[in-house]
């Protein structure tokens, strides 16, 4: 078997790129030789996969935190699409956000993650695509793994990306920390939400997420129904409500209660439609597509029957 590796030497404030030795080891005695990449910026893991794919390669480690498995998966679908080949994704989670890898349950060892890779058999996983407008204007789209969505959530991602203490204080912490803050200053914003061919929902929300995975946010199951093969998004909806309520509840999102909030709404489908309401720069919602943030609303959120096949 062919195997390539995209490497974030950042990810986890560069703990992977301090163990790489051990990693690399373990690599090699579970198959072989393989051909590793390293990322340099943003974006780079998407075009690093799509040229590993080209060049024949069966499996793909993406070897970072959830936006590296992310790009990674997004060129993987890429090459599908644009030169027919298939390649399987496996995850070396290592990263501020690991939510996917933990919603499969995955080991955190690096020696156990790579023999749970050489060991399991591929299988076919759903996956989304969503559509959106760039920071520049432009309509943009890429693929996504575990959750996408808007509002909050983006407003959250950036502030997460941009906060210096990355690598130096607990995930979990961070995360809570950078969505309190956030919400503190938040503005809810009006949408208007299409589900496949039903009526629009009309909302004041804080949070839109459209969710293949159950977790995000550094460990909140936000969508604790979520099924990663079942060719359905679970979409959940949190509608604006008094902020301090709302803080004090973040920690239901922890264990998955939060299913009978009031402020909580969550619906199904294939195919999600997000538009802002009214003024469209105030209600121009930012996405948040796999833990970044590259753009805003009018967003469509469209899910892929098992596009995807995932080792691990």
């Amino acid at each position: 078997m062919k195997v390539g590796v995209v490497l974030n030497p950042i990810a986890g404030g560069g703990r992977l790129k301090r163990h790489w030795a051990e990693a690399a080891a373990s690599l090699k005695a579970n198959f072989g030789d393989f051909d590793l990449r390293e990322t340099q910026v943003s974006g780079d893991a998407e075009r690093l996969a799509i040229d590993l794919a080209a060049s024949g390669c069966e499996l793909v480690i993406a070897a970072g935190g959830d936006g590296t498995a992310s790009e990674v998966a997004d060129g993987l679908l890429q090459a599908q699409d644009e030169i027919g080949h298939e390649s399987a994704l496996g995850l070396l989670p290592c990263g501020t956000g690991i939510d996917f890898a933990r919603g499969l349950g995955l080991p955190r060892g690096i020696g156990a993650s790579v023999k749970q890779i050489a060991d399991a058999k591929g299988r076919k996983i759903d996956a989304g695509r969503v559509c959106y407008i760039d920071d520049h204007g432009a309509l943009a789209s890429r693929h996504f793994i575990n959750i996408a969505g808007l509002g909050l959530s983006g407003a959250t991602d950036r502030a997460v990306n941009a906060d210096k203490r990355k690598g130096m204080v607990s995930v979990k912490a961070l995360f809570f920390l950078r969505t309190v803050l956030e919400f503190i200053r938040y503005r809810f914003q009006d949408v208007r939400i299409t589900i496949d061919d039903g009526e629009p929902v009309e909302a004041r929300m804080a949070l839109v997420a459209v969710a293949n995975g159950k977790f995000f946010g550094g460990g909140m199951m936000i969508a604790p129904d979520a099924e990663l093969a079942d060719g359905q998004f679970d979409i959940v909806i949190l509608r604006a409500a008094g902020k301090l309520g709302l803080i004090r509840d973040i920690r239901l999102l922890y264990g998955g209660r939060h299913r009978n909030h009031p402020a909580i709404t969550i619906l199904r489908g294939r195919k999600v439609l997000v538009e802002p309401l009214g003024d469209v720069e105030m209600n121009g919602a930012l996405v948040d597509i796999d833990g970044e943030s590259p753009g805003r609303i009018p967003a469509t959120f469209e899910i892929l029957p098992g596009a995807l096949t995932l080792r691990g």
